[in-house]
């Protein structure tokens, strides 16, 4: 396994589709592992009110992985079109041909990890509500993918699944009127040596200092 600084493994966690090993075993000490580190994120109000359901059953996966294909099909597409140079812009093509990939061998994927929190959004939640509810999990997500990227593991967060949040509650058994899904991600080793920093636009885009 790879030695990595905190920046390491912050600037390499990678949204793995294709080099996913679907021929290698993950066993579930790695997955609670990963877990455990989660739950060293915050939460509001420290409620650890977050959760996550780790499939690991072939057909269950199989059920999961057809509701993701049944989403992914029936998507309206809007290509986005990034202006000449912009480094955005020669990554479509690889994103697009990699989510066929991913959809096509979700099934064979060891694990699938559903992210949830046990709240749900009022009828009109305002943006502090929405704020505070994923905002309960979503720092508890991302750290299970960075301690998954530190321990060989591929991750890819994906919110495809969510058309059918309830469909896919039912199948699980995850309480839907008191339980929200927030996301989901296949876990896996992946194959190949290691991953590198992505090209991204310059920081003075992203950066506003005092105002906007």
């Amino acid at each position: 396994m790879e030695q990595l600084t905190a920046d390491e493994v912050l600037t390499t966690t990678r949204a793995v589709r294709r080099r996913l090993d679907l021929t290698r075993p993950v066993s579930q000490d790695l997955v609670e592992q990963c877990v455990e580190i989660a739950m060293q994120a915050p939460s509001g109000s420290n409620r650890q009110d977050y959760g996550f359901v780790g499939v690991c059953d072939p057909d269950l996966r199989a059920a999961v992985a057809d509701i993701y294909r049944r989403s992914v099909d029936n998507a309206v597409k809007t290509p986005i079109d990034y202006e000449q140079g912009d480094v955005r812009g020669p990554a479509q093509e690889r994103l697009n041909s990699a989510g066929a990939h991913l959809r096509d061998h979700l099934a064979e994927v060891p694990w699938l990890v559903i992210a949830t929190v046990r709240r749900k959004p009022s009828q009109n939640a305002d943006s502090r509500e929405l704020a505070s509810l994923y905002g309960s999990v979503m720092p508890a997500f991302w750290s299970f993918m960075l301690a998954a990227r530190a321990r060989g593991l591929g991750t890819c967060l994906t919110t495809r699944h969510l058309t059918y949040e309830q469909e896919t509650a039912e199948l699980l058994g995850i309480p839907y009127d008191e339980v929200t899904q927030v996301g989901m991600t296949p876990l896996a080793y992946f194959t190949g040596t290691t991953f590198k920093p992505a090209a991204r636009i310059p920081v003075g885009e992203i950066l506003h200092t005092n105002r906007w």
